[in-house]
């Protein structure tokens, strides 16, 4: 069966942690937000036409007649489904948590260009992005980036991935991560490789993976923009931390 995801048109944003499962799996999917008639779909779906289980938002995915929403629940039912989940409990626990701590990371990504409310321009809050990206860059950054570091080091089989013995979701989501934080602040992760050599090197990993290299050089792979979670506004980059 053909999955259906829904997300908005045109930007990557967390529909891109839902399509490099599906891409790296090989799994049949269509993208469902395309083109006027796929936001009408969405929105149709977010409103009174939903049935009884509405999504509060995109992006959402339809296995049949079931309907999965948010970034950490759809990946927490794909993974095992795919083979990129933990089998052991402990390992399966402490993987949700980290992709929920990878959710956090995201909504402080984006609030450095929309700290005061996403009702709201960019252009009508530059001072205070200004000065929520700098505390980003020189403290939440290293933070978060710091923390999954130690946990591929901890990982005891040593072999590189974040949690447990293979690939999982989880790898998938930081390579994301990855390449939204150096595309919105190149300056500032312009060393990743020198303070983050894990995390780095499974970036690179993931990148050669045959399924997500042939994804990433593809037209289905789209280009992060200015109408994304991650954003790059040179004013707020500045050199690491």
């Amino acid at each position: 069966m053909t999955y259906e995801l829904y997300y908005w048109d045109d930007i990557p944003g967390r529909g891109e942690f839902v399509r490099l499962v599906l891409e790296e799996t090989g799994a049949p999917y269509r993208e469902m937000g395309k083109g006027k008639a796929g936001t009408k779909a969405i929105m149709d779906y977010l409103g009174d036409n939903s049935g009884p289980y509405p999504p509060f938002a995109p992006p959402f995915l339809k296995d049949g007649e079931l309907i999965v929403s948010h970034v950490a629940n759809i990946l927490d039912y794909l993974g095992p489904k795919h083979g990129l989940a933990p089998t052991d409990e402990q390992e399966r626990i402490f993987a949700k948590g980290l992709q929920l701590t990878l959710a956090d990371f995201v909504a402080e990504a984006h609030d450095t260009h929309h700290p005061l409310g996403i009702d709201d321009y960019y252009e009508d809050q530059k001072a205070e992005a200004k000065k929520r990206s700098e505390a980003f860059i020189e403290s939440r950054i290293p933070k978060f980036l710091g923390y999954f570091e130690k946990v591929i080091v901890k990982n005891p089989t040593e072999n590189g991935f974040v949690v447990g013995d293979s690939l999982t979701t989880i790898d998938l989501s930081l390579f994301h991560v990855v390449d939204g934080l150096r595309y919105a602040f190149p300056r500032a992760t312009s060393d990743l490789d020198k303070r983050y050599p894990k995390v780095m090197a499974l970036h690179k990993k993931v990148g050669a993976r045959p399924n997500i290299a042939t994804y990433l050089a593809s037209d289905r792979r789209l280009d992060f923009n200015e109408s994304d979670v991650f954003r790059h506004y040179s004013e707020l980059d500045q050199d690491p931390a």
